[in-house]
């Protein structure tokens, strides 16, 4: 795995990414993850392209990234946090949605735009984890949800 450290955490590239959490395209919503602190949080990063299938039918004549992706994107974050808490022994397990709470959405976002997810956890207790996420572009708040998963086998 590329990892490069930071003051704070490590970054992991798409690589590290995809050793982590079993998504693939098209559905693995992030294209790396920045500092990444054990047991605390990270921030996600997804480049929204206009290349995107998903473009093709949401909507053609005005593009939006769907709200329900943006929440996916926190969740895939947060597995790829829970991955890095755990250890090598984790990587490839499936972490699956048990809860979404509170979620809002600010304003749309549009090809072109860089998402920054910041995920923090909450808390966990065994296999079950919560998370608090906010979707950002550039210092603007677009999305924000609580969520609860739970880490299992494949």
């Amino acid at each position: 795995m590329s990892e490069a450290s930071s003051e704070q955490g490590i970054d992991i590239d798409a690589k590290g990414v995809m050793k982590m959490i079993p998504h693939r395209y098209p559905f693995l919503m992030i294209d790396r993850v920045e500092n990444a602190v054990v047991d605390k949080g990270c921030v996600g990063i997804k480049n929204v392209s206009m290349n995107e299938a998903i473009f093709q039918g949401h909507f053609p004549t005005d593009p939006v990234f769907p709200g329900v992706l943006i929440i996916e994107a926190m969740a895939q974050t947060a597995a790829v946090l829970v991955v890095h808490t755990l250890g090598a022994a984790f990587h490839g397990k499936l972490v699956y949605f048990m809860s979404i709470d509170n979620a809002r959405f600010r304003r749309p976002v549009m090809p072109g735009d860089q998402l920054r997810l910041e995920v923090k956890k909450d808390r966990h207790r065994g296999p079950v984890w919560k998370f608090n996420g906010i979707a950002k572009v550039g210092d603007q708040v677009v999305a924000e949800a609580d969520f609860a998963a739970m880490i299992r086998d494949a």
